[in-house]
């Protein structure tokens, strides 16, 4: 195991050894919550009961040593928008009508940088040079629209980040090896990546499986994506190059993470998150 598991009175987070502020990516342990949710659901807009997920936040953010009026996060549609933050939006996690963002950055300490997943990829993004942070939620489709490059420009932009500057972590997320495709994602895959990638990463990126069918003689040919390593092709074409990616699959870890395909979308939420502490 490539990150560092931490438990504190029962809640389970993974730390990237690379990423040197305060930071964690949620299990499924040590919360409160019963049924499809048990027990650590920390999913804002779910039907789980809001006084179990009050409680399993106060037990998440006591764990990692952050206060929950800390947190800021967004609705997230699949899309690349960024907002840059400040102290000004924390609080209100309980609040609705938050702006749609898929990542989040600040140059802020104190503001708890939040992102929801389960299967989806988490990326934390840390430049300790300029002193500024970024929390990505990039499923197949913000993964195709280079949302991971997205906020590398925008910390550049909006903090004078040097790319090579900034450390990155892709968290726990479906693999490779469970995370099976249909045309449309492999084709909107190859033409995000562009044509200045190796056949050899490419063929990291996109498996294909091919079976020959005995019943009717022919060739079925199935795909499976690599999200983990597509973001890390974008983030390298960003500049980045100390980034440090979990070797676990969520739908494979199940019992530990929250995995919308295993489940059929019967689950609660982990998240990512970040800050840096005053």
């Amino acid at each position: 195991m490539n990150f560092t598991q931490h438990k504190h009175n029962g809640v389970v987070y993974m730390t990237a050894p690379n990423i040197d502020t305060t930071h964690a990516f949620g299990a499924r342990f040590g919360g409160v919550s019963s049924g499809i949710f048990a027990t650590l659901n920390l999913g804002l807009n779910l039907d789980d009961k809001q006084e179990n997920v009050k409680e399993n936040y106060r037990r998440f953010c006591d764990a990692i040593g952050i206060e929950t009026d800390d947190i800021v996060f967004s609705n997230q549609v699949h899309g690349t928008t960024i907002r840059t933050v400040s102290k000004s939006d924390r609080g209100g996690l309980f609040t609705p009508g938050k702006p749609q963002a898929d990542g989040l950055i600040t140059n802020e300490p104190g503001v708890a940088l939040m992102v929801f997943t389960a299967d989806c990829v988490p990326i934390l993004l840390h430049d300790p040079v300029k002193g500024a942070i970024g929390a990505v939620h990039a499923g197949w489709r913000g993964t195709v629209a280079g949302i991971a490059n997205v906020a590398v420009q925008a910390m550049i932009e909006q903090f004078g980040c040097n790319p090579h500057d900034i450390k990155a972590a892709i968290g726990p997320c479906i693999g490779v090896c469970c995370y099976e495709v249909g045309d449309d994602v492999v084709s909107a895959l190859k033409k995000a990546l562009g044509e200045n990638i190796s056949g050899s990463e490419l063929n990291k990126c996109i498996v294909v499986i091919t079976e020959d069918s005995t019943q009717n003689a022919q060739i079925n040919t199935r795909y499976k994506a690599d999200l983990k390593e597509c973001n890390r092709l974008i983030l390298e074409a960003a500049g980045v190059k100390d980034i440090l990616i979990s070797d676990e699959c969520t739908h494979c870890s199940n019992d530990k993470y929250w995995s919308h395909r295993f489940t059929k979308g019967q689950r609660g939420s982990q998240v990512a998150i970040i800050t840096m502490l005053t």
